[in-house]
């Protein structure tokens, strides 16, 4: 089993950064890729972000790119996504999520562990 919990999500100001992390315990060594994804109120659960845990390969959804980072620390236990560039619609509550198969997959249905969510609100 693997636990994730988010940090570091809050309101900020159309423009600006935020730096979201997520913490694995339990068994992440059991997991082969991690991902961000968001929902916004009333929308489907979407993609942002991938990263092989192993390091090395990143992708990320086209509305985000070139905006968002997303890491790994050196022990493979925390995921961070570096939100820059913040627009009023990245507002969401951000999930991580891991995947215990070698899928690499952007797709909600794929992961097996997830977080509890952290909100971002983007003001205009």
């Amino acid at each position: 089993q693997v636990q994730l919990v988010e940090s570091g999500g809050g309101l900020v100001q159309a423009g600006g950064s935020l730096r979201l992390s997520c913490a694995a315990s339990g068994r992440p060594s059991s997991t082969y890729a991690m991902a961000w994804f968001r929902q916004a109120d009333g929308k489907e659960r979407e993609f942002v972000a991938i990263i092989k845990r192993g390091g090395g390969w990143t992708s990320y959804a086209d509305s985000v790119k070139g905006r968002f980072t997303i890491s790994i620390d050196n022990a493979k236990t925390t995921m961070y996504l570096r939100m820059n560039s913040l627009k009023p619609e990245d507002t969401a509550v951000y999930y991580c999520a891991a995947d215990s198969r070698i899928r690499y997959s952007t797709d909600v249905g794929s992961y097996d562990y997830w977080g509890q969510g952290t909100q971002v609100t983007v003001s205009s």
